[in-house]
């Protein structure tokens, strides 16, 4: 049976909404403000979480998000990101586009238990929202897909 690594960013101070300032929250363009020295070392810990994941898990949002960056990017975290199969919880996501992209759809809780099983080694969890990733309900909460 696989494992599920939860994988976050969050600020010092808890903010985990709008890392680069894109969406216009309040708090949103923290991660900008991280010096050189940090951001490659983040680089490094991201690559290597790629590196060791079977497969990602995303909510709807986190898959949008990395989709409209990813698949065009050139270079190791890149190629492993594209190639990884990739799985998101959705009750509105019909045609993903990203390659080897699978909607699991239904109760949250069956769908990846599901996944658990079917997927050796570890599955990333990433950028998925923190009250996603503590989802106990057998069916998915509509604010996480």
């Amino acid at each position: 049976m696989g494992g599920i690594v939860v994988s976050e960013n969050v600020s010092i101070d808890g903010v985990v909404q709008d890392p680069t300032g894109e969406e216009g929250f309040a708090q949103g363009g923290w991660f900008g403000r991280i010096g050189d020295a940090d951001r490659r070392a983040w680089a490094e810990v991201e690559h290597e979480e790629a590196r060791d994941a079977a497969a990602l898990l995303l909510v709807r949002g986190s898959y949008t998000w990395f989709a409209a960056r990813w698949p065009t990017r050139t270079g190791a975290w890149a190629d492993r990101l594209n190639g990884l199969p990739k799985y998101v919880v959705s009750t509105t996501l019909r045609d993903p586009g990203w390659t080897n992209t699978t909607v699991l759809t239904g109760g949250v809780v069956d769908a990846v238990s599901g996944l658990r099983r079917a997927v050796a080694g570890t599955s990333s969890s990433t950028r998925a929202a923190p009250w996603c990733a503590r989802c106990r309900s057998t069916t998915w909460s509509t604010n996480c897909g």
